[in-house]
């Protein structure tokens, strides 16, 4: 993942998604859709609640989803691991984390589940 792609959000467009509690943008680089949010001064539940949101897009291999936090979503990885895989860049005091979904598998995440136990 290009260490710069949120210079990319200049050019990004804000989009409506459903059950969000934040901002959704839009933009693509490189052939790749990106979907980005930013949960870095919310309180739980916002960011996992989003993260599930957002990785409901994830529909082709083409598109990603952007997460900023202000830690990790530790909480989150194992709920999707079978289905998305993810990196994880380290912002001045944020997190930047990086969504696809793993082609080839079946789709079994329940994207209700969405309370943080962490």
């Amino acid at each position: 993942m290009d260490d710069n792609i949120l210079s990319n959000l200049k050019d990004a467009k804000k989009i409506d998604i459903k059950n969000s509690t934040v901002d959704f943008f839009q933009f693509e680089k490189d052939g790749l859709i990106y979907y980005y949010f930013d949960t870095s001064m919310c309180t739980p539940p916002h960011p996992m609640v989003n993260a599930l949101v957002a990785l409901q897009l994830l529909d082709s291999e083409n598109k990603r989803v952007l997460m900023k936090n202000h830690q990790r979503p530790m909480g989150l990885f194992p709920k999707i691991e079978e289905n998305f895989d993810y990196k994880i860049i380290s912002l001045d005091d944020d997190y930047l984390i990086e969504f696809k979904f793993i082609t080839g598998t079946v789709l079994n995440t329940d994207f209700d589940d969405n309370q943080c136990s962490g």
